[in-house]
């Protein structure tokens, strides 16, 4: 599913007009990464959590020049699902 198959639905199911359902959605995106960014935690009950993971330092082969890097330790986004959430996909039938 895509953005625009999200703001369809979305659109259908409410009435909205679409181009006001896709600044929201464009809006909803923007904030979730800004507060990932900012290193602030984005916690939606019943449906998961944007978090932010810490990769620690590792060391790493470049294979086509033979040498040894290292990659520093650094931030990425995850999403973690709520429980809930899990249990609905799991039980879901397709």
């Amino acid at each position: 599913m895509t953005k625009a198959d999200i703001v369809n639905e979305i659109s259908k199911s409410t009435g909205l007009d679409k181009a006001m359902v896709l600044e929201t959605v464009e809006k909803f995106m923007t904030v979730v990464k800004e507060s990932l960014s900012s290193g602030e935690n984005v916690y939606l009950r019943g449906f998961g959590s944007f978090i932010i993971k810490t990769r620690s330092e590792k060391t790493a082969r470049n294979i086509s020049k033979n040498t040894t890097i290292i990659i520093p330790e650094h931030n990425i986004p995850a999403f973690k699902p709520a429980k809930v959430f899990m249990e609905d996909v799991k039980n879901a039938k397709n």
